[in-house]
């Protein structure tokens, strides 16, 4: 049986067991969310012995030198101490305002406490009282809070909080930011397509505006999609940036309803294929539910986009631990991201 030592205490691994799993049926609180090492929210530090280059996938070369690693992803073949992420990790922030988008989409503005750099599209992992979730940043550096749109999923705890009791001056932390979904400066004639559903939307609109704020001269094509109306938002907004620039074009969508102005009925693929037939040349960043961007990434490559053309970002669901220790009871999961 492997060992994993926290805090001055020794905890068996069961066969197969990763690293989070054995401490959390011990009882040790470890934040953590998509448990498939995506959302890096519970990255941990070795103290002594070897971690699994496996362990160590998607993360900068300045963590993996000071021994981080994603407990999710970590099954030691030797024993191993281990400590929590560092403060220096974890930036303060609070809440500025809580926005209805639409009846289950929320934007949460946050204000760091100190300096966070990031890229429009990437994401972040919030942190309060034990549970870690992510979502996507919509806002712009130069921006002096960061937006946060966040979905109303029935008994989660991170979003439940955001929605009914929180309020602006509230504290939390963030860690981050993570992910490889953004707008990169070069081939400004370059046609970009980016596609999302639901909440995938807030990555999608981070991007946009980056594109356009650097000065992209090439067509940009916005596809959202959504069961019905209630599930589009923002709409207005996308509306009032399609008029102030010709080459962007907002196309929304819903798979149930019956057809209105502006408002395309029918699978997002199908809408894509129509408004833009020729794909080869573009540049692609899908975002959201991750059945929708596996198989639009398959379809968009069959169509002639190139796969390092292709920027995804799917946004895996928070997973409960199999058991939890003695007192701790299990918890439905928030969507991550």
């Amino acid at each position: 049986m492997m060992r994993v030592k926290h805090e001055g205490q020794w905890y068996g691994l069961d066969e197969g067991e990763s690293v989070l799993d054995g401490l959390l049926r011990g009882g040790v609180r470890v934040p953590n969310s998509c448990r498939a090492g995506a959302c890096q929210s519970c990255l941990m530090r070795a103290e002594r012995g070897e971690v699994p280059a496996k362990a160590q996938v998607g993360l900068k070369e300045t963590l993996k030198a000071r021994g981080y690693f994603l407990a999710c992803a970590c099954h030691p073949e030797g024993e191993l101490e281990v400590a929590g992420a560092d403060a220096e990790l974890r930036v303060p922030a609070r809440i500025t305002s809580l926005e209805r988008l639409s009846d289950s989409v929320l934007c949460v503005r946050l204000r760091p406490e100190r300096a966070f750099e990031y890229r429009p599209g990437q994401y972040v992992s919030l942190l309060r009282d034990g549970v870690a979730r992510s979502y996507s940043l919509a806002s712009q550096p130069h921006e002096d809070t960061l937006a946060l749109h966040v979905r109303r999923v029935a008994g989660g705890r991170m979003s439940g909080w955001l929605f009914d009791e929180a309020r602006p001056g509230d504290a939390l932390e963030l860690q981050g930011p993570a992910g490889e979904c953004f707008y990169v400066p070069g081939r400004p004639e370059q046609p970009l397509l980016l596609a999302g559903t639901g909440t995938g939307l807030a990555p999608l609109y981070g991007i946009v505006q980056d594109a356009l704020a650097r000065g992209h001269t090439g067509p940009i094509w916005l596809f959202h999609g959504a069961l019905e109306a209630s599930g589009l938002y923002l709409v207005d907004e996308l509306r009032a940036l399609q008029s102030r620039y010709n080459h962007f074009q907002y196309r929304p969508s819903v798979l149930r309803g019956q057809e209105r102005v502006g408002v395309t009925v029918g699978p997002l693929d199908a809408v894509i294929k129509e408004t833009c037939p020729r794909l080869a040349g573009c540049r692609a960043f899908l975002c959201g539910d991750p059945a929708l961007v596996l198989s639009l990434r398959k379809k968009l490559f069959l169509a002639g986009l190139s796969l390092k053309e292709l920027h995804a970002d799917a946004f895996l669901p928070s997973t409960p631990p199999p058991q939890e220790g003695a007192g701790v009871m299990s918890r439905a999961s928030d969507a991550s991201r």
